[in-house]
């Protein structure tokens, strides 16, 4: 199988079919995961909840994880995750981006940018976390 965004979404389909982030693009050394927001993630005053925020951070990580191992692998399991919120989240689409900061054998560890709509260079979280990769 080649890992592409495409092959990842199918992986959630089958295997995860009440996952909520979707797999928009895979890079040399990042990954994005996109998802609408619907009405169970906004909090009182129209903002999006922290833990959706959060659930998209540990989503970009994940298929951060794939493209740091060459394949996709259900079973890497998040080791660390810490957030920071930045501003409030409001739209009607958020978004994730993880980059690469450094893969060992049996780990992968990334930074996550999280935004909202079209608004990139506004984060509303930075995150960083550790997967960890099954034994072999």
């Amino acid at each position: 199988m080649t890992l592409s965004a495409a092959a990842v979404n199918a992986m959630l389909t089958e295997h995860f079919p009440g996952a909520s982030a979707s797999c928009a693009e895979l890079g040399p050394d990042f990954a994005v995961a996109s998802n609408p927001i619907t009405d169970f993630s906004i909090r009182p005053g129209g903002f999006v909840s922290g833990p959706t925020q959060f659930a998209m951070a540990d989503a970009a990580l994940w298929y951060l994880t794939f493209v740091a191992i060459d394949r996709i692998e259900p079973m890497a399991l998040t080791s660390e995750l810490s957030i920071r919120f930045l501003r409030p989240a409001q739209g009607e689409r958020i978004w994730a981006r993880a980059r690469l900061n450094t893969a060992t054998r049996r780990s992968v560890v990334g930074s996550v940018d999280i935004w909202m709509d079209d608004n990139e260079d506004r984060p509303t979280a930075v995150a960083q976390g550790t997967y960890v990769l099954p034994r072999t």
